[in-house]
C-alpha cells in the first residue's frame, strides 16, 4: 500500500461543535455535509490506495458509513488530527509509504494539491512531513486580516526558508507587509492549507511527544514537529483559478457556499 488518506473528524470542536455534520449547499443547491464533501475531495485524488474517515463520535461514524465511507473509530483522547491519523493507521495495521491527513474542514481542497504534496515529500529525503501553502492575493490577505480584527481565528499562514522548509506557522497574518497589496496582486503571505503528508515513522512518533509551548499557544498541531526540530516541507501549490477557504467558524459557511457557487461545484 503506497498512499493512504485519513480524514480526522471530531464532533466536539471548541470553535464550532458538530462541524463535520454541517451542511453546505453547492452551485446546484444540493446540501451535503462537510465530512461528505471532504470525503468526495479525497476520493477525487488519483493514485490513492485507501481513504478512511477517523472519528471518535458515533454520529459522525454512522453518517459517514451511510454514504459509503471507510470508517475507523479512534479514542476520545486524541489531542488533534495528527494523533487521530496515527491511531487509525496503527489500529488498522496499515504500512503505507505515505499517510496523508486531509482535515475534515477543507472541502475545497483540489485533488492536485494532494498530488503535488505527495510528489514534494517523495522528492525531498530530508523532509519528514510536507504541507501545502498557497500564495495569497491581496484580497485573500485582507480577508485573513479582517478575521483577526473581528476576533475570529481564521486561516493559518506560513513562512519558510529557501529550501522550502518551514520556519513557522501562525494564526496571525505573517510576515508583516509594510505596503498595501492590490486585491488581485500576489502578496508575500502564504495561506497554509490544512493537509499533511507524513512519513510513517514520524507519524508514529508524534503522539509520544508532549505538546510544545508554541503548539499550545497557537493551537497548531504542526508546530510540535518544528519544536522537535523535525523538517516540515512547505509545498507551494497553484490554485489554477480555484478559490480556497477552510471552514473554521459558522461565518465561513456562507463564504464557502458562495465560492462553490462561483466555481460551479455541486
Amino acid at each position: 500500500m503506497s498512499v493512504v488518506i485519513v480524514i480526522p473528524a471530531r464532533f466536539a470542536s471548541t470553535r464550532y461543535p458538530g462541524k463535520p455534520l454541517v451542511e453546505l449547499r453547492g452551485a446546484e443547491g444540493q446540501p451535503l455535509s462537510l465530512i461528505r464533501r471532504s470525503w468526495d475531495a479525497a476520493m477525487a485524488v488519483p493514485g490513492i490506495d485507501r481513504v478512511i474517515v477517523a472519528t471518535d463520535d458515533s454520529r459522525i461514524a454512522d453518517h459517514a458509513a451511510a454514504f459509503g465511507a471507510d470508517v475507523a473509530m479512534t479514542a476520545t483522547t486524541c489531542r488533534n488530527g495528527t494523533e487521530r491519523c496515527a491511531e487509525a493507521v496503527a489500529n488498522l495495521g496499515l504500512t503505507p509509504e505515505i499517510v496523508v491527513n486531509l482535515q475534515g474542514d477543507a472541502p475545497l481542497t483540489p485533488a492536485w494539491f494532494i498530488s503535488d504534496l505527495v510528489a514534494g515529500l517523495r522528492a525531498d529525503p530530508e523532509a519528514e512531513v510536507a504541507t501545502p501553502v498557497l500564495r495569497c492575493t491581496g484580497k485573500m490577505r485582507a480577508d485573513l486580516i479582517a478575521d483577526r480584527h473581528a476576533g475570529r481565528v481564521g486561516g493559518t499562514t506560513a513562512v519558510f526558508g529557501v529550501n522550502g522548509h518551514a520556519l513557522y506557522f501562525s494564526k496571525e497574518v505573517i510576515p508583516f507587509v509594510p505596503t498595501q497589496v492590490a486585491p488581485d496582486a500576489p502578496s508575500p503571505v502564504f495561506h497554509h492549507v490544512g493537509v499533511y503528508a507524513y512519513r510513517p515513522d514520524t507519524l508514529t512518533a508524534y503522539p509520544q511527544w508532549d505538546e510544545g509551548t508554541l503548539e499550545k499557544l497557537e493551537g497548531l498541531e504542526q508546530l510540535r514537529f518544528l519544536e522537535r526540530g523535525r523538517q516540515v516541507l512547505c509545498v507551494e501549490v497553484d490554485a489554477q483559478g480555484r478559490e480556497f477557504w477552510e471552514l473554521n467558524n459558522p461565518e465561513d459557511v456562507p463564504r464557502i457556499e458562495a465560492m462553490m457557487a462561483r466555481m460551479g461545484l455541486r
